[in-house]
């Protein structure tokens, strides 16, 4: 049985770039390095960076992203360190809870969320999604 996520991995066109972005910028606490990789931990949860000569040059059009946890009081901090770095958002927030849209060096869409699956499906009743259907009956 599965019992989690292990791990992320994302390609990265630039190592000593993205390092910088993911360690300076977002905070993950760097674990380590080497010359074609890195692994950084957000949390209980760990980040790979492996550099990869196929790495996209720009963002995918699809809506796939990666969504890092932040606490309410932290938010607005946060948000203005990452326009002081010019990190822009790709996309205004439409869904429960604080959110910012942003891309990494490579393209990567990338999310800072203030909620999480219980406070998601608590808002359900006031934004319910075509077709829902809740299987946990411990959210309803």
């Amino acid at each position: 049985m599965l019992t989690g996520i292990n791990h992320i991995t994302l390609s990265v066109s630039d190592l000593d770039r993205s390092f910088a972005f993911y360690a300076d910028i977002l905070g993950l606490r760097p674990i380590a390095r080497w010359k074609q990789g890195a692994h950084l931990e957000c949390g209980k949860d760990w980040l790979c960076l492996s550099l990869d000569r196929a790495t996209r040059k720009a963002p995918l059009p699809e809506y796939t992203h990666l969504a890092f946890s932040i606490a309410q009081q932290d938010f607005e901090a946060f948000c203005g360190k990452l326009a002081r770095q010019g990190i822009l958002p790709w996309k205004d927030n439409k869904s429960e809870g604080d959110s910012y849209y942003f891309l990494d060096p490579d393209g990567h869409r990338l999310e800072i969320h203030v909620g999480d699956l219980a406070s998601r499906l608590a808002s359900l009743p006031e934004r319910s999604y075509e077709g829902l259907v809740l299987f946990e009956q411990e959210f309803r």
